[in-house]
């Protein structure tokens, strides 16, 4: 069946390996010609955004991931920590899940599901995150190993993506107002999973007397500390706090405290420029969705996480906890994995965490210690069916490792769920159909009464 479909799937094989910097510059300059923004401006813009993901991609690979995560890797060693599964990290479980039979067909079904909810009115978010839809591919591809059906898991990575458009469209005000992003959401299979949680959780602390007080904000640590409390002293801060538990050296540990200093100043900017490119293209896009299509209201580009994790807070927060998920791991009983590869991404679960605790670093560490706690133990759960999709597409399992496993997206709440549903077969699928169907209907409800309210 899949041979009468092959020249598709090498179409968007082709796409899929042209990296997200040229697939968004082509991705966001043709949404500018289809929305009539002029084909100058829209060449602009999409070149615009491909230079930001690039400035984004060298600032996170070049100074987080090659220096957090060898600080990381030392911090294990020093310490003598060994765990039977090993976080192998997200590039290498991205391969795992384009690799799979869904994550084969993931692109072609995510573009369906997003061209349907828009048609229904069930979303506000054009998802130009292409290369993103691996999160989904990896849900479906676990249920199919779950179930021994491929088209279960096709399904399930369809439903899967179904609930994090709906959570999209839902925290998009946030991100405007945290992040300023305007007419951005993040329909990111990870980062978008956690805003769930965080709404539950920050509900919670509102009804605890005195720890709803507690507060850590940026403005006002700069108020209080001056200089010491903006984003570029604290980066040093933190990075001086790592390469000591590191047991690096001075020249060592100085450069990390630099290179974790320019991370939280670059990111931010790198942002700006995404949202130089973006904004012509989101103006252009909800003025022609609102003359052409009734009771649409706003509508929002749906963008990779990675914009928003230049928040200060979410950046703090992630890296406080870098050590914290490292000695959490030998000391939580049952949990067998071991957090490495995917360490210097732990700001990507933070990324709408932050703001839907409005900026509350107390918050925000307290709901990101125990999604740490619970993520742990999901990946430990999900640790044996990781690895069987890794040795399905002949993934070298490190030596030294049983098990593989990874924080992104093997501690994945929303992805844990929804492979333990798949377990009860087609009745799994049926549950899961209609909580996202369900939430689907109560989201275009809530697109039309933000119209009648906008009009």
């Amino acid at each position: 069946m899949l041979e009468m479909f092959q020249p598709v799937i090498n179409f968007f094989d082709f796409v899929q390996a042209l990296g997200v910097s040229v697939m968004m510059a082509i991705v966001i300059s043709l949404l500018g010609l289809a929305f009539g923004t002029g084909v100058g401006k829209s060449i602009r813009a999409g070149l615009t955004v491909g230079v930001g993901f690039t400035g984004l991609n060298l600032v996170i690979n070049e100074l987080l991931g090659t220096n957090l995560g060898p600080a990381a890797q030392d911090m294990i060693s020093r310490y003598g920590l060994e765990l039977q599964a090993i976080d192998i990290g997200w590039p290498a479980t991205a391969a795992i899940a384009f690799g799979s039979t869904v994550g084969i067909i993931i692109i072609p079904v995510g573009l369906l599901v997003n061209v349907l909810m828009l048609l229904t009115n069930t979303t506000q978010t054009v998802n130009v995150d292409i290369w993103d839809y691996w999160h989904f591919a990896f849900t479906g591809a676990l249920a199919a190993i779950v179930t021994g059906n491929l088209v279960i898991g096709v399904v399930v990575a369809a439903l899967n993506m179904v609930i994090i458009m709906v959570l999209a469209d839902y925290t998009a005000p946030y991100v405007e107002e945290s992040l300023d992003l305007p007419g951005v959401s993040l329909p990111h299979g990870f980062s978008t999973a956690y805003a769930p949680i965080a709404l539950v959780l920050n509900k919670v602390i509102d009804m605890i007397p005195i720890v709803r007080d507690i507060n850590f904000d940026v403005k006002k640590a700069q108020e209080k500390f001056g200089v010491f409390g903006e984003p570029i002293l604290v980066g040093a801060i933190l990075g001086l706090i790592i390469g000591t538990l590191a047991g690096y050296n001075i020249k060592n540990i100085l450069t990390l405290a630099v290179s974790l200093s320019a991370v939280l100043v670059l990111i931010p900017k790198m942002a700006s420029l995404l949202m130089e490119g973006l904004v012509p293209i989101s103006d252009a896009a909800s003025d022609w969705i609102q003359n052409n299509f009734e009771n649409r209201g706003k509508i929002y580009i749906g963008l990779d996480s990675a914009v928003g994790v230049g928040h200060p807070i979410t950046l703090a927060v992630a890296l406080i906890l870098v050590p914290v998920s490292i000695f959490l791991a030998v000391l939580l009983p049952g949990n067998i994995v071991m957090p490495f590869g995917d360490l210097g991404t732990l700001p990507w679960m933070f990324v709408l965490i932050t703001p839907i605790v409005r900026n509350n670093g107390f918050r925000a560490l307290v709901v990101g210690f125990l999604s740490l706690v619970s993520g742990l133990y999901i990946a430990t759960d999900l640790a044996p069916l990781m690895t069987t999709a890794a040795r399905n597409v002949d993934f070298n399992i490190p030596e030294g490792a049983t098990l593989v496993s990874s924080i992104v997206d093997g501690a994945n709440p929303m992805t844990w769920g929804m492979v333990r549903t798949s377990e009860f077969g087609w009745i799994g699928v049926a549950i899961m159909a209609i909580i996202s169907f369900g939430l689907a209907l109560w989201n275009r409800n809530r697109i039309i009464e933000e119209t009648k309210e906008l009009n």
